[in-house]
């Protein structure tokens, strides 16, 4: 370690003062410059099990010089060593008081990574960055015909550079993405996503300055912008997710309370088997009066192989550049039969390496083609990581005699109660909600507005192995304004699982959805698109169609049922211009309920 960085520790010292108490305080006192030593010091000489972080109200700077060095698994991120400012692991409890202080995060850094601790509470804070991760620009001309586009970049508060004929951002400490990579239209009044846009993967085949700050970039658009519109890109796809905000693994009884996120290097609040949660009055925004038009990189909120209850209640989620929540388990696929008990396993998407799918004493669902239904179930007995791709299992009973390659396993043991109410979700891109958990769903009282659909049930072992089927879903009370604008057609409530082509495509999937009590305002026609549902009941929703945008699938039908059983459509009330109201098939026709509903 060098004489420098010792002096600074040293320093450090004097800002931090200890109280011997049952729970060690550290307080940390305001001081202008580089933060991280000194909160790495305080956390480091602390011995007690229980501690509080209680930082004095201000703007405190962190950069990655002398943040902890550490190889990290984190899903749906990439994997790596990162640069972390707050490691906080194996407490009993910990605390971080922010008292209404900024935290500005500068470069590639992991803000907070939290494992193995048996309570954590954060409240009051902001976090944000210097200088985004992205790369902003304004459309000035179109070219379709010759395959380029002029625009012309935001400058102030933003880094990039062009050099010969390829632009690169965000040059920062060495670090740079070289192509566009996940390109996105925005409308700059509304800041949302632009009407009718899709995401675009964009790697100029060479850029050309031109005079006033305006560059021309070449390429084959898969859906070129609008004049006046604002692209904005994150970069290559396996680079562009450095480290969530918060990463939470292991630990239980989380309270994150009072915090708002501007901006992050992946997701906002990422969770992995963790356990009894609760996010309240949160936010995770542009802050008011800047000029960016996105805040997080990805999910406002993920939840992955989480249990307990999840709460999310009286929360704003916006401008983020995937869904503001995603809860799911994870599909691993049989790789290998070792012997009567014993199988390899394996994490089959690459967002996904290194996770920690199954415990001792976790109890597994074995899901064997064509069936994707929950059948056999057995207990954990030992666990042996092969790799970061392949882990091997031992249970305590013997496994299914018909088990074949090929096959999934869902852990059982780790699904979450979620139920999120009073939260604003819009403005961004993707869904609202996601969800996929069959233990009971409570979605109400909250404001959506999505790109896609607002609320998407969808099970996967096709590309991101995400589990499961839902058992027990309540949407109701909720207000859907504006929805499924973007490009792609979507639904207020889309169910549809995506699973291997050697599963029944036919076969029942989720159970037992209401959705009841709600009111929608919009353009588009679709409002339920269901696929493979056995028990759907559709009540009490006021449907209202209206004009501020033209409809972009007008030919779809207002309820679209696919291979469902036990529909009921009852007390709907119905103010618009669509005739196509129901479509259903031969499957779906035989329990159908159709009775009491106005307009149609």
């Amino acid at each position: 370690m060098n004489q420098f960085f010792l002096k600074i520790m040293a320093a450090a010292v004097l800002l931090v003062s200890f109280q011997s108490t049952a729970k060690s305080v550290i307080n940390i006192k305001h001081q202008e410059g580089d933060m991280t030593p000194i909160v790495r010091k305080a956390i480091e000489d602390n011995t007690d099990k229980d501690v509080s972080i209680v930082f004095e109200k201000g703007k405190y700077l962190f950069l990655p010089d002398y943040a902890v060095d550490k190889y990290s698994y984190i899903t749906n991120h990439g994997n790596g060593l990162k640069k972390i400012i707050f490691l906080l692991e194996g407490y009993d409890s910990v605390a971080i008081e922010g008292n209404g202080s900024e935290f500005i995060f500068h470069g590639q850094v992991a803000p907070f990574q939290i494992e193995n601790c048996k309570k954590v509470t954060a409240k009051n804070f902001t976090i944000d960055w210097d200088i985004p991760f992205l790369f902003q620009s304004e459309v000035m001309t179109v070219n379709q015909k010759e395959g380029w586009i002029e625009v012309k970049p935001f400058t102030k508060g933003y880094s990039w550079t062009l050099n010969r004929d390829q632009l690169s951002f965000p040059d920062i400490d060495g670090f740079s993405f070289f192509e566009l990579g996940s390109t996105l239209e925005f409308d700059p009044k509304l800041k949302r996503v632009a009407y009718g846009a899709l995401d675009m993967s964009v790697g100029p085949r060479y850029v050309e300055k031109k005079q006033n700050g305006i560059i021309r970039i070449y390429d084959k658009f898969r859906n070129y912008p609008s004049v006046g519109n604002v692209l904005n890109s994150k970069g290559e796809s396996e680079q562009n997710r450095y480290a969530p905000a918060f990463q939470t693994k292991n630990s239980q009884n989380i309270l994150y309370e009072g915090i708002t996120i501007h901006h992050a290097l992946g997701m906002g609040f990422l969770f992995e088997r963790s356990e009894e949660i609760v996010i309240s009055k949160c936010g995770i925004f542009v802050r008011p009066g800047s000029d960016r038009v996105v805040s997080t990189i990805a999910d406002a909120t993920h939840f992955s192989n989480c249990k307990g209850n999840i709460l999310i209640e009286n929360c704003k989620f916006q401008h983020m550049l995937d869904d503001g929540t995603n809860v799911h388990g994870t599909y691993v696929e049989i790789n290998k039969i070792v012997d009567s008990k014993t199988v390899v396993v394996e994490l089959k998407h690459f967002e996904q390496l290194g996770f920690e799918f199954a415990g001792i004493g976790d109890e597994m669902w074995f899901i064997q083609q064509p069936s994707p239904d929950r059948v056999a179930v057995n207990k954990v007995a030992k666990v042996l990581t092969v790799n970061d791709r392949f882990i091997q299992i031992t249970f305590e009973n013997n496994l299914p005699s018909n088990l074949k390659l090929g096959d999934n396993l869902e852990n059982k043991t780790w699904n979450p109660v979620f139920t999120m109410r009073g939260c604003t979700i819009n403005d961004h891109r993707a869904r609202n909600v996601i969800i996929k958990t069959p233990l009971k769903i409570i979605i109400e009282n909250n404001n959506f507005s999505s790109m896609m659909s607002a609320i998407q049930l969808r099970g996967d072992n096709y590309y991101w192995f995400e589990s499961g089927a839902v058992e027990d879903v309540s949407i109701r009370n909720n207000h859907f304004v504006h929805c499924a604008y973007g490009g792609a057609e979507s639904a207020i409530l889309y169910v549809t699982p995506r699973l291997g082509k050697d599963f029944d495509d036919k076969a029942f999937f989720d159970r037992n959805i209401t959705f009841e009590n709600n009111t929608i305002e919009t353009f588009g026609s679709r409002i339920i698109w269901a696929d493979r549902v056995d028990g759907l009941k559709i009540t009490g929703n006021t449907i209202i169609q209206t004009k501020e945008a033209v409809d972009l699938y007008p030919n779809s039908p207002m309820f679209d049922l696919i291979n469902c059983n036990n529909v009921a459509i009852s007390k709907n009330t119905y103010k618009g211009e669509n005739k196509n109201i129901l479509n259903a098939d031969e499957t779906s026709k035989k329990n159908l309920k159709v009775k009491g509903n106005k307009g149609f």
